[in-house]
């Protein structure tokens, strides 16, 4: 259903505070105002600042620009392992309308597809006895080609690696083969396999509709079918270009191995497509999608976009105090132990501040995943459907409260610690090192996690909190919801009737004094604006 504007009592309100406020007249028999004592004055407390009002929305303001097939290297000669990582500053963003997946397709298709000399069969056998590595992750602004190899093998990986770039074979019949492919992860992967994904799928739609991050990175079925082998050849052409990469290396590198890789990848174009200009992102809130499939469960997924991207000084206060709220797949989180430990609502609750995307293998967020317009999420997963309304407002109550009263010094040095730590568990990979170190180019935030550590070093409860009054909105989630009962969430989240829950074991009065403030807390949610899709039509069209 299309939102309809609401109106304000704002104006109405501030008039009615104003005239309440005014002196009395001469002539009235109420007595003048008492006027406060130094001493009240001098111990009460101070007031807390006015939190800034949210923007109308969230600009553009582009990623910094590396010089064409800038170099990165991580060399380190104890090791025989050789990494490589070319990121092109190419995603989803530069898929043609109307032929959504474009970039996510041609990519499969450069690096499984096959090259001129070798077959997708004969590239796989080039492969295997050598225990290479060639992978390919597209976004939604950027496209990873990531390989290792044992030095012992360098030469003959380093043909194969450079012309699945340069002279991909971009076959007809492979093209079909991995478009099926495409199409089925859209409607037997996304759409029946896994409702976390699918939930996060429909809140960048919802956050980011009519902007370039709305659709899927791996396409809509219709424009997936759509596409031509032709389009995929003049996309290679436009995309894949000497401006947009930036050059990774790690392990055993010597300039002869620097040297013939960029002489190689010099075969690019030279330049391409000009990058997507991307619109300014409207921070409407209080909307939510609730997706229909039968399912015996309940995804939730929250957010809004904010401007606060890594290089913005208030970055890193936020990264702690979400990090408090909820690291992924960490049993420190406030949600994480509130939800799941305390009321056995659910497997997993974790909180982001900027796009999160699991690196396979491991519980860290992927690299070369880096965004324009970011934004704030929370994940509530997998809920009984009775439960989801009171999980849900259990987590928008401790979001909110964090807000408000901030961390306490104890908890706070918790979380320093485990930090400092934990980021270093980050970059324990040369392929992670060369990951970061290419974001900080385009984020323009040199050695990101170091300054995270130092930045920890100096942080406060006040300064996290003075960070979370800026940029931390609450009332500005939007949710985005995966359950059978579609209906019936709905006509629960628009009565905004307390939402009860019951435990199969005794719980201790003050965790049950709390669930009554859980299960009467406000949603940020506007009734006219809750709407129900069924989940074949998404990423339909």
């Amino acid at each position: 259903m299309k939102t309809r504007a609401l109106v304000s009592l704002a104006a109405l309100l501030g008039l009615a505070g104003c005239a309440s406020s005014q002196k009395p007249p001469e002539n009235s028999n109420e007595p003048p105002p008492a006027v406060p004592s130094s001493a009240a004055l001098k111990e009460a407390p101070p007031a807390q600042p006015q939190a800034p009002a949210r923007p109308e929305a969230v600009p553009a303001v582009p990623l910094k620009q590396p010089k064409p097939m800038e170099l990165v290297v991580q060399a380190r000669q104890d090791t025989p392992i050789v990494a490589f990582r070319l990121v092109f500053h190419t995603g989803s963003v530069d898929d043609p309308k109307g032929k959504e997946g474009l970039t996510d397709l041609t990519t499969t298709l450069m690096a499984q597809g096959g090259t001129q000399k070798l077959t997708s069969a004969q590239l796989l056998e080039a492969l295997y006895p050598m225990a290479a590595q060639l992978n390919v992750y597209t976004d939604k602004e950027f496209t990873a080609f990531s390989g290792r190899v044992h030095k012992d093998f360098l030469p003959r990986f380093l043909d194969i690696f450079t012309d699945v770039i340069l002279n991909p074979r971009l076959d007809a019949g492979e093209l079909e083969r991995l478009r099926a492919n495409a199409i089925s992860d859209v409607e037997n992967g996304l759409r029946s396999a896994n409702d976390e994904a699918l939930g996060k799928v429909a809140l960048d739609a919802l956050l980011y509709q009519g902007h370039p991050y709305a659709h899927y990175v791996g396409g809509t079925v219709q424009g997936l079918k759509a596409i031509t082998l032709d389009d995929v050849k003049a996309h290679v052409r436009r995309v894949f270009t000497q401006d947009r990469l930036v050059i990774g290396l790690a392990g055993p590198v010597d300039d002869a191995l620097k040297q013939t890789l960029t002489q190689r990848l010099s075969a690019l174009p030279a330049q391409g497509a000009p990058l997507v200009v991307l619109p300014p992102v409207p921070t409407t809130a209080g909307r939510a999608v609730i997706i229909q499939k039968p399912t015996l469960s309940t995804a939730i997924s929250m957010g809004y976009v904010t401007p606060v991207r890594r290089g913005d000084p208030d970055f890193f206060p936020l990264a702690l105090a979400f990090s408090h709220l909820g690291e992924h797949r960490q049993f420190l989180g406030v949600l994480f132990n509130e939800l799941r430990e305390k009321r056995g609502l659910n497997y997993g609750n974790y909180a982001y501040a900027e796009n999160f995307i699991e690196d396979p293998g491991s519980t860290y967020n992927r690299t070369n995943i880096a965004r324009t317009q970011q934004l704030h999420s929370i994940w509530i997963r997998p809920v009984v459907p009775a439960n989801g309304v009171f999980a849900t407002r259990g987590a928008v109550y401790f979001f909110d409260k964090l807000v408000k009263e901030g961390i306490d010094p104890e908890r706070f040095a918790l979380m320093k610690g485990y930090l400092q730590g934990y980021t270093r568990l980050w970059e324990q990979t040369d392929q992670r090192r060369l990951g970061y170190a290419i974001d900080s180019l385009f984020y323009g935030a040199p050695d990101f996690l170091e300054q995270y550590r130092q930045a920890l070093n100096t942080m406060t409860p006040q300064t996290v909190q003075e960070a979370l009054r800026r940029h931390a909105h609450p009332e500005a989630l939007n949710f985005a919801f995966v359950t059978q009962d579609a209906e019936g969430l709905a006509q629960a989240l628009r009565s905004g009737q307390p939402s009860t829950i019951k435990y199969a074991s005794p719980k201790d009065e003050a965790l049950l004094k709390e669930d009554e403030a859980i299960s009467t807390f406000k949603l940020p949610l506007r009734p006219d604006a809750i709407e129900v899709v069924p989940a074949q039509s998404v990423m339909e069209k």
